[in-house]
């Protein structure tokens, strides 16, 4: 049976509170799973919502049984058999910030095409949209530093991460590359030649295995007692990430960029499809059109293979609703209706750096007990990545989600750390969790509810029932006329003010209210 750690700090405190017991006496008070030496039978396998479980200081199994008032003759190799059986609890925090990442995700599409300031930016710079996608990589991150704290096999854990990633790897081909056509569209199916390889649970499903195989096969030996000693053990995975970063920004920066083209079809099939070229010849470039990681997109996975919704295409130069999707203005640049993956391969490289700073926050919880000593080590490194990033931003590397820039991988990793030392304080160490009930529920049945919110899996099916005429269902009909009314009563509730109530003839007007 493995060891697990109670959240709490201050051990020696703890220890004397008496909440060591005895399973064999209190059955109902004590929990105990197998160990997570193999990788962790109790992590789900899909990436997004791994279990995590902390563990507790050893305190010898007589002193637990006088605190008990076990019986001194209860047989000595029966201690010793348990000596290493303690009480486990989830860290609450980590399921809290993974619920609320989930329902940023979900208000996010939902209320980004009304608030501009919320959906995602066409290009450089940061909304709330774009925090999403770190702070899943970042939970990710530190749910494996606690599945795989301790290993009796690396093999065995190896082959189970591997499998795990090549189910997330899986799904999120099936949802995210093609085959639901559109909740508009009666049809299924995928065309092999036009399928989207890359998505938001693969790239999910690449971080996970990379940050898995760190934690399984570089860390040290040594034993933790300061936060060099910390970095000492953990220094082969702080080497990985600085090799990641060096080589992204080399690729970034350093490699040159031909012109290209690219087709559209036409809407007649017999009409050839128009082709477009982008006159590039750079390098170093950032922008929409010649940047380093649409190239090595265009040339590894196939220009055809990638996103064909683009999220440049909300520029001004290529909307005339900017910051919204719509009709091309008559000045429209060649590039403004290319293909381009905002989970592309080179970007991926910096998402894995993510995971890995995750993978640092996940150590001081294993390692450090005490609870001001925690937020201290969290504090130190979320501070300094927010800065950097700021900086960085400022001096010409702009923060931009779609390349996934080091600037913004700093802030945003920074952003998450800030956010988490916050969820942890409120939660697992003061203690409040009814207000964040929901937000708990929610992670820990993310994946679930991503795929049937985000990957749109529930109105497809709800879209699948209608009367008479397939056009009569509930998605066609019922939800679009719901988000017309709830879009017209934020836009109202913008126009006049956030403290100020909006009027009854005004909610009748768009139909809500009696």
């Amino acid at each position: 049976m493995g060891t697990y750690e109670r959240i709490r700090g201050n051990d020696d405190k703890e220890s004397e509170s008496g909440m060591l017991v005895d399973p064999h006496r209190h059955p109902m008070k004590m929990k105990m799973i197998q160990s997570n030496d193999d990788g962790g039978d109790k992590d789900v396998e899909l990436g997004l919502h791994i279990s995590h479980y902390t563990s507790a200081v050893p305190t010898s199994t007589a002193t637990a049984a006088v605190k008990l008032g076990e019986d001194s003759s209860f047989p000595s190799n029966h201690h010793r058999r348990h000596q290493q059986k303690y009480v486990q609890q989830r860290l609450v925090s980590l399921d809290v910030f993974r619920g609320l990442t989930v329902a940023l995700m979900i208000f996010v599409d939902d209320a980004g095409g009304v608030l501009p300031a919320v959906n995602h930016s066409p290009w450089d710079g940061l909304t709330l949209a774009d925090f999403v996608m770190p702070f899943f990589l970042f939970i990710v991150g530190v749910s494996l530093s606690l599945t795989y704290k301790k290993l009796s096999c690396r093999t065995v854990a190896t082959r189970k991460a591997m499998l795990r990633a090549l189910k997330l790897l899986l799904l999120g081909l099936f949802l995210q590359g093609g085959f639901f056509h559109g909740l508009k569209d009666l049809t299924y199916g995928v065309d092999i030649e036009q399928m989207r390889w890359t998505g938001i649970l693969q790239r999910i499903a690449i971080a996970y295995l990379v940050a898995a195989l760190c934690e399984i096969w570089l860390k040290g030996d040594d034993n933790v007692n300061s936060g060099l000693s910390l970095l000492r053990k953990y220094q082969s995975q702080w080497v990985l990430a600085l090799m990641l970063t060096t080589l992204y920004l080399s690729l970034l920066y350093g490699l040159y960029v031909p012109s290209w083209e690219y087709q559209i079809p036409t809407e007649s099939s017999l009409s050839p499809p128009k082709i477009f070229s982008v006159n590039c010849g750079v390098r170093g470039d950032t922008g929409p059109a010649c940047n380093v990681v649409g190239m090595i997109d265009r040339k590894i996975i196939g220009i055809e293979h990638l996103y064909r919704r683009p999220i440049y295409a909300r520029m001004k130069q290529c909307s005339i609703n900017s910051p919204d999707y719509g009709p091309l203005p008559p000045d429209a640049p060649s590039w403004c209706q290319a293909p381009f993956d905002p989970e592309g391969l080179l970007s991926s490289v910096m998402a894995i750096v993510t995971c890995l700073v995750g993978l640092h926050y996940g150590h001081i919880i294993v390692h450090i007990k005490d609870h001001r000593r925690r937020i201290l080590h969290w504090m130190i490194p979320s501070s300094s990545l927010l800065v950097l990033g700021l900086a960085l931003d400022f001096f010409g590397m702009h923060v931009n989600k779609a390349l996934y820039t080091f600037s913004y991988m700093c802030l945003t990793a920074g952003a998450a750390g800030i956010l988490f030392i916050g969820i942890y304080l409120m939660v697992d160490v003061c203690g409040y969790r009814r207000m964040t009930l929901l937000t708990e529920w929610m992670g820990m049945h993310a994946l679930m509810i991503f795929i049937f919110a985000a990957c749109n899996v529930l109105p497809v099916v709800l879209q699948g029932f209608y009367w008479r005429h397939p056009q009569n269902n509930i998605v066609i009909i019922y939800i679009p006329a719901v988000k017309y009314h709830w879009r017209c009563l934020i836009l109202l509730y913008i126009h006049h003010g956030a403290n100020n109530q909006l009027n009854l003839w005004q909610l009748r007007l768009i139909g809500i209210g009696k």
